[in-house]
């Protein structure tokens, strides 16, 4: 049947779903007990998949829009490119569910689950994943399979065996404990990415996020040590206090770049420089700092009223916590989500970062949006540190974690500058940093982890950029022949 004929009979949308959905679970469930957990959530998702595109044309338009409200369905691009996706996405997520799922449930019932959660992936992706959002998913997974060969190569050539080597790394990196430390790390790189995205979205590279939150967790934990207040309030000041220490050096930045045309790149380095050297000398017996222990000195430790309870991790098997400040980083996620796409300082922003001067020549203060945009970035770097500082050490010592804000960069880059792209990019991250932890136990170099995250960088941002770049040649050819078509339906029209 061609995808251009409806045929007469039509199924309600939610009636498909839920009848995908059901076929996927029992699919999974007979087929579990025969085989191996995930073997059967795959078949069971890949039926309900096959179910979904038997029934596609039964399903009404408006289910089958994209998020655009255009439906691609039928084209060459979405049965080469989107169906395939869409299949191993959701797999891929009906797997990562049953996985975590297990970890409280019974291995039968997570397994179902999985197939459910699996199989309404299957008809929500089949009809409304976008060609260009997936032409992303295909970037990252050659990015990934680039990676991982060119990992593997060094090494094989080191003579350590690759298989046993990513083996070892993925069984650590998915111990309870292990996934724990991975969250942690996450809401810290997800914050720092997320002040650098703010930058990228302008074209505006703030390499400033370091000097920017070591020097705000600084005063803020001095704050934090020296006022005692009441609970809640006193989170209130501490996280204000890292918010204007944060906002006020990026912010200079901001100035030199609009009032004197200093690059933002050059300032910010600079800004890293003299942050270190202020931080350097306010953490001293004879000012803000104490003495924490025989070779450690730090701001006065905080009272507990003014500590963020943690989040108890019993459902991942771990007794270790959470980081509380987890749903902060998930509050400026969505922040900046909906600044970006629903506001019309977002709207401006990004058609800055487009082109100065178009948008300059349709009325958007450049340079208020440039200094806005690197005060917003360092409000953001502000609370990169607070976790950390809230959630554990509950001081600024010598040993509080550095370099954050270079790792934001790359997680900004991996992630794409989209919200939920930086949520993967971060939990990516951590997990390579936190597997390779056990590798120095094997006699296998801990820097393999560095190589993996350095070359998955450079792969995603040239193959994104290629694959991206082909898409919108797809995309133009096709309204071309759209157009084409258009004229020569007019024409004869006319003719007649």
């Amino acid at each position: 049947m061609s995808d251009t004929t409806r045929p007469t009979r039509t199924m309600p949308g939610p009636v498909a779903l839920a009848i995908a959905a059901v076929l996927g679970t029992a699919v999974t469930f007979v087929a579990d007990t025969g085989l191996l957990w995930w073997a059967a959530l795959i078949i069971g998702v890949v039926v309900a998949f096959a179910f979904v595109g038997l029934t596609r044309h039964m399903v009404p338009e408006e289910f089958r829009a994209g998020a655009d409200g255009t439906s691609e369905e039928g084209t060459a691009l979405h049965n080469t490119l989107v169906v395939p996706i869409a299949l191993v996405l959701s797999v891929v997520g009906g797997l990562l569910s049953a996985w975590v799922l297990d970890l409280q449930l019974i291995e039968p019932v997570a397994a179902a689950l999985g197939g459910l959660i699996g199989s309404a992936l299957a008809f929500v992706l089949f009809h409304r994943l976008g060609a260009m959002l997936a032409l992303s998913f295909a970037a990252v997974m050659i990015a990934g399979v680039i990676a991982t060969g060119v990992t593997a190569a060094v090494l094989f050539f080191s003579g350590i065996a690759p298989t046993a080597t990513f083996a070892r790394m993925l069984e650590y990196g998915t111990r309870p404990d292990s996934m724990v430390q991975i969250i942690n790390d996450s809401t810290t790189y997800y914050l720092a990415a997320v002040a650098v995205a703010i930058g990228f979205k302008m074209k505006l590279f703030n390499i400033g996020v370091d000097g920017q939150y070591r020097l705000a967790a600084l005063l803020a934990a001095a704050v934090g040590g020296y006022l005692v207040l009441p609970p809640v309030l006193s989170q209130i000041v501490i996280i204000a206090t890292a918010v204007a220490v944060g906002g006020v050096w990026a912010g200079i930045a901001g100035y030199l770049k609009v009032a004197r045309g200093v690059s933002e790149v050059i300032s910010t380095i600079m800004l890293n420089a003299i942050a270190t050297g202020i931080t350097a000398y306010l953490l001293n017996t004879d000012r803000l700092a104490v003495q924490i222990s025989t070779n450690n000195i730090g701001t006065p430790p905080m009272e507990e009223s003014s500590w963020v309870p943690g989040i108890p991790a019993g459902f991942l098997g771990s007794d270790n916590e959470i980081f509380g400040l987890v749903f902060l980083a998930a509050a400026v996620g969505i922040a900046y989500s909906v600044m970006l796409n629903r506001t019309r300082f977002g709207f401006e922003l990004r058609a800055t970062g487009q082109s100065q001067s178009a948008a300059e020549a349709s009325g958007v203060n450049v340079k208020k949006m440039v200094f806005l945009s690197m005060l917003f970035s360092g409000m953001v770097a502000g609370l990169v540190g607070l976790p950390q500082l809230l959630g554990h050490s509950h001081y600024y010592a010598l040993d509080f974690p550095t370099g954050i804000g270079f790792i934001g960069i790359a997680i900004a880059l991996l992630g794409r500058n989209h919200p939920v792209g930086i949520v993967f990019a971060a939990l990516f991250w951590s997990f390579l940093n936190q597997a390779a932890g056990i590798l120095p136990f094997d006699a296998i170099p801990q820097e393999i982890a560095v190589i993996a995250q350095a070359t998955i960088v450079l792969t995603v941002v040239v193959v994104y950029e290629v694959v991206h770049r082909w898409g919108r040649r797809y995309q133009q050819q096709q309204i071309g022949r759209q157009l084409g078509g258009t004229v020569e339906t007019t024409g004869g029209g006319e003719a007649k």
